[in-house]
């Protein structure tokens, strides 16, 4: 039988109408975004269907509506009888993973994620600090390019994506030397849409709020492999799972890591859980053999259903 991997993506995937065609077919993601709107208090599902776009982007409103997205995504598939073997979140969709995993509640995990965002947004107020995707451009040379922009403001690596892509994240003005920098040198880059510069130490002081947090919630031991950012290995410890949460939030996400390990431990197919197809793409860069599919919305089943009939699971 094949064994699937679960993934889910984290912020910069969020878009307006994003989850609607679950909550119009399905009773149980109509659940979920109500769910979701009794804990924090207002329609989050209104702003997730109807924008504006300014205001979903918002790191405090992007992360539980993308949270809150995939967990309905997943929430479907569980319905009709589909079960991961393992899974893994980019970022934010660590939270994902947790929830589906049954290591993390959901409302518990809605409401983490929405001060998380908070938290960031304060730590880094919209505009001071930026993230970027760089492409063609070897690790260390881009490490030594970070490093001589420095003297411009905070910049370094914050996601290892994939073969030939790297995140960096930091203040504005370094991360846009890094930028000139690299396409002088024959590189490429794109601006990543986001309003604060996660994975980096500009991050310290949300990271220390969210552990106060995290020591006041429940996490039990998840109940499939959970592979973490922090290590690109499996956490099962629930003190030891916690403790990653808050170092993810200033340390580089070793997705590349994270994919090739569960691809040693016996993934041979991967559906992407959740709005956008940014870790399906990714996944192809990783290991061009091995199967990504994404789910997002009800014309996606198909090619869910098609892709691993082998490994439904009841």
């Amino acid at each position: 039988m094949s064994r699937v991997a679960w993934v889910f993506p984290g912020q910069g995937c969020q878009y307006p109408g994003m989850g609607k065609q679950l909550y119009d077919n399905y009773a149980v993601a109509r659940e979920t975004f109500e769910t979701a709107d009794e804990v924090l208090g207002f329609r989050l599902s209104e702003l997730i269907f109807s924008g504006p776009a300014d205001e979903l982007i918002l790191t405090h409103n992007a992360q539980p509506a993308i949270l809150v997205v995939s967990v309905a995504c997943a929430r479907v598939l569980r319905s009709l009888g589909l079960r991961p073997h393992m899974v893994a979140g980019f970022s934010l969709g660590e939270y994902t993973a947790l929830v589906v995993a049954e290591s993390l509640a959901f409302e518990d995990a809605v409401a983490l994620t929405r001060r998380r965002g908070l938290y960031m947004q304060e730590a880094c107020p919209p505009g001071t600090g930026s993230m970027a995707a760089v492409m063609g451009m070897a690790y260390a040379e881009l490490e030594a390019i970070c490093f001589a922009a420095s003297k411009h403001g905070v910049v370094t690596s914050a996601n290892y994506n994939c073969p030939g892509q790297i995140v960096i994240s930091g203040e504005t003005n370094a991360v846009a030397h890094v930028c000139k920098t690299v396409v002088e040198r024959g590189g490429r880059t794109v601006p990543i849409p986001v309003s604060a510069p996660f994975h980096s130490p500009l991050m310290e002081p949300a990271a220390r709020k969210l552990q106060a947090d995290l020591e006041r919630i429940q996490i039990r031991p998840p109940s499939v492999p959970v592979y973490t950012n922090v290590t690109g290995k499996t956490v099962s410890c629930p003190q030891e799972i916690k403790q990653t949460l808050v170092r993810q939030v200033t340390s580089p996400v070793l997705w590349q890591v994270a994919v090739e390990n569960m691809i040693g431990d016996g993934a041979s197919l991967f559906i992407e859980v959740g709005p956008g197809k940014a870790l399906s793409g990714f996944g192809r860069r990783i290991d061009p053999k091995i199967p990504f599919v994404k789910f997002g919305t009800p014309e996606d089943l198909d090619d869910v259903l098609d892709s691993h009939k082998e490994a439904w699971l009841e």
